[in-house]
C-alpha cells in the first residue's frame, strides 16, 4: 500500500489581524447593474448564479444600474435616507448614555443600516419580523414606534415597557410586527418558518422575515428551518447578514471561506440571492422581489446580504484585539448613508446644505427622546421597575404559591 502523509485539520483564518491591512480580495464584488433579475416565480435550482454573483444597482458614481434597479420615488428614497442617519445617530447618542452608566449595554448596528431600513420599506403592515439584535432599523424607519419608548427600554426604567425583563437591544413590539428578540441566536429562524407556516394554513396573507448572522448559520436551528421552509414552501424570507465578523470569530469559521452563505439555500431548494447590504437601492429591489415571491406562494427565499460591522460587536467588545483598525475604511462596498446619498445629489433630489440640515434635525430629534425616556429614570438613579413586578404577566391567574412568595418579599 502507498503510504500516506499524516492527516491534519484545516483552521480557517482571518484576513488581517490587528497591525495589518486586511486583504478584501477574497470578497466577490460583482459590477453594478451587471447581475440579472428573473422573475420572482423562478425555480430555486436557477438562482443558482445568483448565489455566488452579487446583486448592485448604485455604481461607484452614484448612478442606478441595471435590472435590479427600482422605480423608487424620490420622496421614499429620502425618507430611507433619513431612517438610517437617525439609526446611526441613535446608535451613537445610546453608547453614549452607556458609558455614561445610563444603561448597562448597547449593541450598533454602524455600517449595517441600509439592510434593515430598506428591508423594512419592501414590507406591509402585518408581516412579522423576526430580527438579532442588530436591526433596530426595522423600528427606527417607521412612524408607529416610539423612539422614546426604545430608550426607555434600554434604560430598564419605570416607563419600560417589557419591565426590565429584557436585556437593552431586545425589543418587543407586537403593533409593529417586530417579534421578540432572543438572546439565544439562530432560534428567530425556525420561529419565522413556523409563524410563516401557520399563516399559510390559516390563508392569510401576512408573511415572515427572519435574520441571523453569518456565525449563527453554524448552528443547527438553521439548517433545520431551511429544511421546513422548502419543504412546505413557506411564506418567508431568510436574511443572513454577513458583516464578516461573529464576535471575534471570522466569517469562515462559519464556512464562508471558498463558498457563500447563499448557496446553502440553492443546495436545499430555497431560491437565493447574494445581495450588496451596502446599497440601499439593491436591497429594497431584492427585498421586494423575495416578499413578492413569498406572497405569490412560491416559496422562500434566502438572501445573503455583504456587509461590515463597522464597530464593536457590543459595548462589551474590542475589535482592536482581533482585527486591523482600518478595516472599515477600506472595506469595498462603502458606507450605506455616503452611497444613497451620493445618488439623490446625482439624480438632483438632495443637496450637502439639505444634508446638514437633515443631520442636525434628527440629532435635535434623538436627543429630545432621550431626554423625555430619562425623566422616568436611569440606571443612574435606579429607578427600576419593582421587584414585585417579576410576578406578573405569567399566569392568567397567580397561583397561590406565588402569592406568598410575593408577600414574603413585602411588596
Amino acid at each position: 500500500m502507498t503510504p500516506h502523509t499524516a492527516l491534519r485539520l484545516h483552521v480557517p483564518e482571518p484576513t488581517g489581524r490587528p497591525g495589518c491591512k486586511t486583504d478584501f480580495s477574497y470578497l466577490s464584488v460583482s459590477p453594478a447593474g451587471s447581475v440579472r433579475r428573473p422573475p420572482p416565480d423562478t425555480a430555486p435550482a436557477d438562482t443558482a448564479d445568483l448565489a455566488t454573483s452579487l446583486v448592485r444597482v448604485l455604481d461607484d458614481d452614484g448612478k442606478a444600474q441595471g435590472p435590479w434597479a427600482p422605480a423608487m420615488h424620490p420622496e421614499r428614497m429620502r425618507r430611507g435616507l433619513r431612517a438610517m442617519m437617525k439609526t446611526r445617530i441613535f446608535d451613537a447618542r445610546m453608547l453614549l448614555a452607556q458609558r455614561q452608566k445610563k444603561l448597562s449595554f448597547y449593541m450598533q448596528c454602524l455600517g449595517e443600516e441600509a439592510i434593515a431600513v430598506a428591508h423594512s420599506m419592501a414590507l406591509q403592515d402585518g408581516d412579522m419580523r423576526f430580527p438579532t439584535y442588530r436591526q433596530q432599523g426595522l423600528l427606527l424607519a417607521r412612524d408607529d414606534v416610539s423612539m422614546a419608548e426604545m430608550i426607555c427600554q434600554l434604560m430598564s426604567n419605570e416607563a419600560d415597557p417589557i419591565k426590565g425583563r429584557q436585556l437593552p437591544v431586545m425589543y418587543s413590539y407586537k403593533r409593529a410586527g417586530f417579534f421578540s428578540i432572543s438572546g439565544n441566536l439562530g432560534t428567530q429562524v425556525p420561529q419565522a418558518v413556523g409563524w410563516a407556516m401557520a399563516s399559510a394554513i390559516k390563508g392569510d396573507t401576512k408573511i415572515a422575515s427572519a435574520w441571523i448572522g453569518d456565525g449563527s448559520t453554524a448552528e443547527s436551528d438553521f439548517h433545520t428551518a431551511l429544511t421546513f421552509a422548502h419543504v412546505y414552501r413557506a411564506p418567508v424570507i431568510i436574511n443572513v447578514v454577513n458583516n464578516q465578523w461573529a464576535i471575534s470569530t471570522f466569517q469562515a469559521i462559519a464556512g464562508g471561506e471558498g463558498t457563500t452563505f447563499a448557496q446553502r439555500g440553492v443546495g436545499v431548494g430555497i431560491a437565493s440571492l447574494r445581495v450588496d447590504g451596502n446599497d440601499f437601492l439593491a436591497v429594497y429591489a431584492a427585498s421586494q422581489w423575495a416578499a413578492e415571491r413569498a406572497r405569490s406562494n412560491c416559496g422562500p427565499t434566502l438572501i445573503e446580504w455583504e456587509t461590515y460591522r463597522a464597530g464593536p460587536h457590543s459595548t462589551s467588545d474590542d475589535p482592536s484585539k482581533y482585527r486591523p483598525a482600518d478595516d472599515w475604511q477600506r472595506f469595498p462596498l462603502g458606507d450605506p448613508i455616503e452611497r444613497l446619498k451620493q445618488h439623490l445629489i446625482v439624480i438632483g433630489e438632495w443637496s450637502e446644505a439639505q444634508h446638514e440640515a437633515a443631520h442636525k434635525e434628527l440629532e435635535a430629534e434623538v436627543m429630545a427622546a432621550q431626554k423625555e425616556a430619562e425623566r422616568h429614570g436611569s440606571l443612574l438613579d435606579g429607578r427600576v421597575p419593582s421587584a414585585a413586578t417579576m410576578f406578573d404577566d405569567v399566569y392568567k391567574d397567580m397561583p397561590e404559591h406565588l402569592r406568598r412568595q410575593r408577600q414574603q418579599m413585602g411588596v
